[in-house]
């Protein structure tokens, strides 16, 4: 997956990406251009995915790609912010402020831009074999925060340097973990890293 990937601990898996690891491609419907920073496959049908991410960057208001079966969670990174509208239901505005979002992949979705483009985070689980939740970590100057799972841990660096049980992670960059077990999240400057737990159903 790239010159960082792959690193095998007992009975584990690491990977850390990099920005010459992701792959920019077009959107499902055409409308713009998402850059995936990790993919997961699908245990069974080659054409879909276990889970995806990417960050997309939205120069216009216009309808989302429609996935069906998938649970998406969108986060707003970067602009003044966006507003979507789900299947005619009234409009949920998001800004950099905002939770993570979680709606139906197969919803028709409109987005209307605020205020000019917008950067936003995108995670995708096929909803039928897994379960992901997605949190924003803060980090003040010397901050910690212990992380444990059994399933998938994926970080990813927004802001400011981090590391992970001793394993360094910068901005843009992502580390993907298998089994993770008992880790520590920490920060000497200060950092800002998206935090995700999937795990797999059955």
């Amino acid at each position: 997956m790239g010159r960082r990937a792959g690193t095998c601990h007992v009975g584990r898996v690491m990977r850390r990406l990099g920005p010459s690891d992701y792959r920019d491609m077009p959107w499902k419907n055409g409308g713009g251009v998402t850059r995936e920073l990790l993919k997961l496959p699908h245990p069974s049908e080659p054409a879909r995915f276990l889970a995806r991410l990417s960050i997309a960057s939205v120069a216009a208001s216009g309808p989302f790609s429609v996935f069906p079966g998938i649970e998406r969670t969108i986060l707003v990174l970067e602009g003044a912010g966006m507003a979507l509208s789900l299947g005619g239901a009234p409009e949920v505005v998001l800004d950099p402020r905002s939770p993570p979002f979680v709606f139906p992949g197969e919803a028709e979705t409109h987005c209307r831009l605020l205020a000019g483009p917008v950067r936003d985070f995108n995670l995708m689980v096929e909803r039928a074999l897994a379960e992901a939740t997605l949190e924003v970590v803060h980090l003040a100057p010397g901050g910690t925060r212990a992380v444990a799972g059994t399933g998938s841990l994926v970080l990813h660096g927004v802001a400011g340097r981090a590391e992970l049980s001793g394993t360094p992670l910068a901005q843009e960059e992502t580390l993907w973990l298998e089994a993770p077990g008992s880790r520590v999240l920490r920060s000497d400057e200060g950092a800002t890293v998206i935090s995700i737990h999937l795990t797999r159903r059955g």
